[in-house]
């Protein structure tokens, strides 16, 4: 009974969160024009206000040209671009998954600065060309890797090719696997500001978290 119990509380329904950022900017918007939407950056998360998140992005939210594997810091983020637009979804995993998922990223953390951002990727991924480089990740090629490795999320394509329109497809408010839980710009998600309602498919009983949404501008 008690391995039972155990089993059970293993695979119990938990949630990730997957942040989409519309980030002002020249190297946004050329990244912006190749995929054909707006949020143009990933980050994977382990709450909806995004306090604890990951990804392959701006060491420093000023310097575009360095980047690598990063914990995301809001604070540091809001100064430089508080009218940034986010989305945020809720995606249901399993303890198991969501516990392996931060296991990743906490490794990832503690190798950060061998981790880095795969400029010469975008080239290639403009060709169309699976172009893999060891130690070197888009966001989304990231966010892909680890969401693949733990079971989560079967991508259907080589992980270079990725991108977060893929990941906003897969994963998204509009796909069949992410709620939205806000919209808004970063100062609104950082300072809990606007004010909302709950989508009312988030009923009890689900077993989904719902929580208030703030409106659209």
């Amino acid at each position: 009974m008690k391995n039972r119990k155990k089993q059970d509380n293993a695979t119990a329904q938990s949630a990730i969160y997957v942040g989409f950022v519309d980030t002002p900017g020249l190297f946004a918007s050329i990244i912006r024009r190749v995929i054909g939407q707006n949020y143009v950056h990933v980050v994977l998360g382990f709450d909806p206000e995004l306090k604890e998140a990951y990804s392959i992005g701006r060491r420093n939210p000023a310097i575009p040209l360095f980047a690598g594997f990063e914990r995301e810091n809001r604070e540091k983020i809001l100064k430089k671009y508080p009218t940034a637009r986010y989305q945020v979804c809720r995606v249901a995993c399993t303890k198991v998954q969501r516990e392996a998922l931060q296991q990743e990223a906490k490794t990832e953390w503690e190798r950060r600065f061998t981790h880095h951002y795969m400029v010469i990727g975008l080239v290639f991924l403009l060709a169309g060309i699976a172009f893999d480089q060891k130690n070197h990740d888009t966001c989304s090629s990231w966010l892909a890797r680890v969401t693949q490795k733990v079971g989560l999320q079967e991508w259907q394509k080589p992980f270079p090719l990725v991108t977060p329109r893929d990941v906003y497809e897969q994963l998204g408010k509009d796909s069949c696997a992410g709620t939205l839980v806000f919209e808004g710009t970063l100062a609104e998600l950082v300072e809990g500001s606007a004010v909302g309602t709950a989508a009312a498919s988030e009923s009890a009983g689900t077993g989904r978290d719902w929580r208030p949404r703030p409106a659209m501008n």
